[in-house]
């Protein structure tokens, strides 16, 4: 599904202009689609770029990619159970065991982005407040008092005006968006050369995990792909250029120890950069950015693509309540205070694993991957890496939810847990199915319903809440709907029972508490929210709106 061309003046008002319609403006595109958002979509090209970009996404990004409507079977991906590390010396000297599930899903795939973006576009389409276009490019932008004014140009010259309550920056790594608003990336930047290769026809060959070969003289990482594919990614030596690496002799003599010239079928080569960037603000007034327009991760944990999900996911949900006149303008700065720590940790991660991979000499990969191998010797510290406990948690310090307090399984600011469920109709789907899009009340082993007065139940329908009781397996719904079964008995253990969990769309944990609170808990999350119902309780902050921007 590729977009409509601009034979025709863009519609002149939206609630969300987002730019780019990449695999990261086409989520957000879906996720604002599903709560009903008047969204348009512009990009400079029509079609699907078919370039080797992003391959691979964790169980967050497929969680992720749900909510945004996508079927599980929605594009090809392939379950890599395990990540190894090779030194020239050594041998393998590390692993990482990415075999199994979390929250339903595989912890890692690799996919083919052109057919993702392909699922997502599908996805858009079927959405009625959404539409998208192609062959627009944004000119320029200024703030009025309660939207943005932005001038989108064609491919002939001309100059279209949109107005929207917000924009989104969603195009790339060399932003326009980015670079209005004053917020180019700054600073020094981890910068190396790559050369990418995608061969196709390997079926039956590939390997059905993921490597990384170590050797300080060509660091290559090599992974499979679906459709028949296998990748490699070759780094580029001082004084090697593009138009040489990328010659047939040179691609041929790089792919020697795996294939033999005559049977190397190339679909794709490519040299590229590889940044490790991220902007001070991922906000500014009424505009924001999403993707690798806020930041640039390295390629080495497979988190660049994962990363913008994440934005999209926290963004999207914000902005419809904002827009439905469900919550405070003010809920939208808690967009950057949640997503640049952990975007930044997981830059900080990368170049961690990246100088792991691309040791300076023979003596730096003696060191650093013996050092590696003699980790892996004691039980606490192979955990730490070979069950990935090394990757930043994405639970927030600060945010849109109640404080925390210690030794709680069930973390605010943190996501709560999917697993299988039954419900009242006796359909076996992933929970979160069960919980919705809405911002919803769980009850461990109690309906909440039966928790609050008729006066509370609406104000919490107002603010765009729901409920869910959650049973333990082989109980009956009674007469309640909003009613799910624990099958594996995976989430219930996390809280005593009678306990309160209100989940935000993105599936964050907002507050949770013992039923006898149940008055103060969803208090305190209408407060959160900026809703005027919490007034009722005498319980609601003053909260400013967002600062103006500067054009």
């Amino acid at each position: 599904m590729n977009n409509k061309k601009c034979s025709a003046p863009p519609t002149e008002t939206v609630d969300v202009l987002i730019v780019g319609y990449g695999p990261v403006g086409a989520a957000l595109a879906a996720l604002l689609g599903r709560h009903g958002v008047d969204t348009l979509v512009v990009d400079k090209n029509h079609d699907i770029l078919l370039m080797p970009r992003a391959i691979a996404l964790d169980n967050e990004a497929l969680r992720i990619l749900q909510l945004a409507g996508l079927a599980e079977d929605a594009f090809d991906k392939i379950v890599i159970p395990e990540v190894r590390m090779h030194c020239t010396v050594l041998g393998q000297f590390a692993r990482a065991n990415t075999t199994g599930c979390i929250d339903g899903h595989p912890k890692l795939v690799t996919f083919y982005q052109p057919d993702l973006e392909r699922a997502l576009r599908e996805q858009v389409a079927q959405l009625a407040s959404v539409t998208s276009l192609g062959g627009l490019e944004l000119e320029s932008f200024a703030e009025e008092q309660d939207c943005i004014i932005a001038l989108l140009r064609d491919a002939e010259g001309q100059s279209h005006r949109v107005r929207a309550r917000y924009l989104i920056g969603a195009d790339g790594a060399s932003s326009r968006v980015r670079g209005l608003i004053g917020q180019d990336f700054g600073g020094h930047t981890y910068a190396e050369d790559w050369l990418i290769v995608d061969a196709g026809n390997r079926e039956r060959v590939a390997i059905d995990h993921v490597e990384f070969h170590c050797d300080p003289r060509r660091p290559t990482p090599h992974m499979p792909a679906p459709g028949g594919r296998e990748r490699w990614e070759f780094m580029l030596q001082p004084g090697e250029t593009r138009e040489r690496m990328e010659s047939p002799e040179s691609i041929a003599r790089l792919m020697a120890p795996w294939i033999d010239a005559r049977d190397l079928q190339i679909e794709r080569k490519a040299v590229y950069r590889f940044h490790a960037r991220c902007c001070e603000r991922f906000s500014k007034g009424r505009v924001f950015l999403v993707g690798d327009a806020a930041h640039i991760t390295p390629p080495f944990v497979g988190q660049g693509l994962v990363a913008g999900l994440r934005d999209v996911a926290n963004l999207g949900w914000k902005l419809a309540w904002v827009l439905r006149g469900q919550a405070s303008s003010a809920i939208l700065e808690s967009y950057d205070t949640e997503r640049r720590p952990h975007a930044k940790a997981m830059i900080d991660m990368a170049k961690f694993m990246g100088r792991l991979v691309m040791p300076r000499n023979r003596l730096s990969a003696v060191l650093i991957h013996g050092l590696m191998r003699a980790l892996a010797l004691t039980p606490a510290t192979r955990r730490y890496f070979e069950e990935l406990e090394i990757k930043p948690r994405n639970a927030f310090a600060r945010g849109l939810f109640a404080p925390r307090r210690r030794g709680e399984r069930l973390i605010r600011g943190g996501l709560f847990p999917q697993a299988w469920v039954r419900t009242a109709r006796q359909e076996v789907q992933l929970s979160d199915a069960a919980l919705g899009d809405q911002l919803t009340l769980v009850g461990f082993d109690v309906d909440p319903l039966t928790l609050l007065s008729a006066e509370q139940i609406e104000a919490w329908t107002r603010a765009g809440g729901g409920f869910l009781h959650l049973a333990a397996r082989g109980k009956g719904a009674g007469a309640s709907q909003a009613f799910a079964e624990d099958l594996n008995h995976a989430i219930l253990p996390l809280a005593p029972r009678g306990t309160l969990v209100a989940v935000r769309p993105d599936r964050h944990i907002m507050h949770h508490g013992p039923a006898t609170q149940a008055d103060d808990l969803m208090r305190t999350c209408l407060a959160l929210l900026g809703s005027p119902d919490c007034t009722d309780q005498g319980v609601c902050f003053t909260i400013a709106e967002p600062p103006r921007m500067s054009a």
